[in-house]
């Protein structure tokens, strides 16, 4: 079970998930725990850290930010030992949960489960901060942000445990963002693949990480909320898709959408072999991830416009690193543009359906919607366009395809 900062943000709401805890291990199962920090606390001590140094050393800065969680899953410990539980906290460096050496974004390598296990099987229900480790030094590492997830299903494939309950504040996936379209569904089964895919572009619920690493060891994970009351059948299920079947296949699953999006161009680019090689190679090497690329046609001068789109918080860096290599690639002018957006269409059913990309582009073509990149994916229809009309856009598709609920939820 894993519990995120809204569902431990005070005392109250700590007693509330030790209540959900403990409803859990009276139904006979044996319970692990993963807390995050109490919302809002890892910003205030990653503001400490900028404060006592701009240039932070990053060994220290997780040293700092770690212990958010120590606190909560402390707590958490002391709360269900109040209700007559048995419970203990088992710090990153108490299992170990080993990483690598990557202070900051660190990534797990192996977890030492033999006591932890052992503290179960004796009705001992374990708490575990997410989000840290240990390094090969012997240094506290962190996972990034949102690595709670990740914690919680590198702990669930360690101890082989049947599924992964990853509590939040929304009850489940839904079709598409329900604060944009109030007949949103929400989905009782989501393929790994689809989660991925959506987590990728921009739905929230899921750390892009942590669905792969379930879909690499096949935990199963439940998503539901730590604010409704339900049982065993609540909240989404994602799972492989030999488990889902071909009876609850559908043709869409979702649609997401990112605003965190940037736009470049390079106009008057040689239309010559190793010329786009020349502008994504520099990128590449400054660890900007480029996401939609389209090539323009040729001009009679022998050149092209070159347009991608990178993370709008990459934009300054990577108008930096192309300016650096203007005179290799050989550009006449860069421009860029903030306001734009991505949206797209998720479905493993794509695969064996056709016509999917055709219906998004007529669908938007008839509200007037101009597409400015495209880019796809076996499960998967993504465009880019005018950030003013992402919410038309993903109202009018997600009737298109036939999402809508039959009443507002």
């Amino acid at each position: 079970m894993k519990f995120g900062g809204t569902s431990m943000a005070g005392s109250e709401r700590i007693r509330r998930v030790a209540n959900i805890v403990r409803r859990q291990q009276a139904a006979g199962h044996e319970v692990a725990v993963v807390v995050s920090a109490m919302a809002g606390e890892t910003d205030r001590l990653v503001n400490f850290c900028r404060e006592a140094n701009p240039l932070y050393d990053p060994a220290e800065y997780d040293v700092v930010v770690a212990s958010g969680e120590q606190v909560t899953s402390g707590l958490l410990a002391l709360t269900l030992q109040a209700l007559g539980c048995k419970a203990r906290s088992w710090l990153g460096w108490q299992l170990p949960i080993r990483t690598d050496d990557a202070h900051a974004k660190a990534r797990i390598g192996e977890i030492d489960s033999e006591a932890l296990l052992a503290s179960m099987a004796a009705g001992e229900i374990a708490v575990i901060p997410g989000f840290q480790g240990l390094s090969d030094d012997n240094r506290i590492t962190t996972l990034g942000r949102g690595g709670s997830d990740t914690s919680a299903v590198a702990v669930a494939a360690a101890i082989g445990a049947d599924r992964c309950d990853i509590y939040t504040d929304v009850d489940g996936v839904y079709t598409t963002d329900p604060r944009i379209v109030p007949r949103a569904r929400k989905l009782g089964r989501v393929t790994y693949e689809e989660m991925l895919e959506l987590a990728s572009v921009g739905a929230k619920v899921l750390q892009t990480r942590s669905v792969g690493l379930a879909m690499k060891e096949g935990v199963r994970i439940r998503v539901l909320s730590s604010f409704v009351d339900g049982d065993d059948d609540t909240g989404t299920l994602i799972v492989s898709e030999e488990e889902l079947g071909d009876m609850e296949r559908q043709l869409i699953t979702g649609i997401a959408h990112d605003k965190n999006e940037a736009k470049i161009t390079l106009t008057d680019v040689p239309d010559r072999p190793g010329a786009v090689g020349s502008i994504f190679t520099p990128l590449a090497e400054a660890g900007i991830n480029v996401d939609m690329i389209v090539q323009n046609i040729a001009h009679s001068s022998g050149s092209t416009d070159v347009t991608f789109t990178v993370p709008a918080a990459d934009l300054a860096r990577s108008l930096d690193v192309l300016t650096q290599a203007g005179e290799a690639i050989g550009y006449t002018k860069m421009v860029h543009d903030t306001r734009v957006a991505k949206v797209t269409v998720v479905g493993v059913g794509m695969r064996s359906h056709a016509g999917v990309a055709a219906t998004m582009f007529k669908t938007l073509g008839a509200r007037g919607i101009n597409i400015q990149a495209i880019t796809t994916s076996e499960i998967k229809v993504s465009v880019l366009i005018d950030e003013d009309e992402t919410e038309l856009a993903v109202r009018v598709l997600h009737t298109a395809y036939g999402l809508d609920a039959e009443v507002a939820a």
